[in-house]
């Protein structure tokens, strides 16, 4: 990639991160209802018909600030060495991106918390991870060397969703109980360890 291009890519990037800041900010103070492409872009300062040429929805752009976050674990998880075992390679993503200290806070636990009670939202969100799951399962394929359709593709890519919502449902929960990326680890164990049953379950 050239650096024009570069540059270009960085550009549009930084306008639907804008875009995405924008719409969870006016959802949250004013209601879903009352947020428009119009009021999005002017937040972000750009027209309507830029906030449209990013965002197809503003359901779709709300939830961005969330979903965005999958495209960016695709592209680590490709960066990765080939010969790396891929659960190393999805756990060093993922706890990589939750030691991100200028997302996981406590906005970023306010604006989870506001997509996951409201239903639209929360589908919106649902349907692009459903996406995400489909493009991890094609690297977890390329890596493993096995076909896309395959059942281990789509079950490890389906464990590592797991594995996320899991660990990310009781940090908010519970934020004092360690951070996400404790979390994450400790969920990732669990998973390659078969999920054993606690010894002394907590009742």
């Amino acid at each position: 990639m050239s650096t024009e291009q570069g540059l270009r890519e960085r550009k549009k990037a930084a306008t639907r991160r804008a875009l995405g800041e924008a719409a969870i900010k006016l959802a949250m103070e004013h209601g879903v209802a009352h947020v428009t492409a119009e009021s999005i872009g002017a937040l972000a300062d750009v027209s309507p018909r830029t906030f449209h040429n990013y965002f197809s929805s503003k359901e779709e752009a709300i939830v961005s600030v969330l979903t965005d976050r999958g495209q960016e674990m695709v592209e680590a998880l490709r960066a990765r060495p080939a010969d790396e075992p891929i659960w190393d390679s999805l756990l060093h993503i993922t706890v990589g991106m939750a030691d991100d200290d200028g997302h996981m806070n406590d906005e970023f636990v306010a604006q989870t918390t506001f997509i996951h009670e409201n239903a639209a939202l929360l589908m919106q969100e649902l349907g692009a991870m459903k996406a995400l799951g489909e493009r991890l399962a094609e690297i977890i394929a390329e890596r493993t060397r096995t076909d896309a359709q395959d059942l281990y593709p789509r079950l490890q890519a389906s464990a590592v969703a797991v594995c996320i919502a899991a660990a990310k449902e009781a940090w908010i929960a519970n934020p004092s109980a360690g951070q996400l990326a404790d979390h994450i680890r400790q969920a990732f164990a669990l998973m390659r360890a078969g999920l054993p049953q606690p010894e002394h379950p907590a009742h």
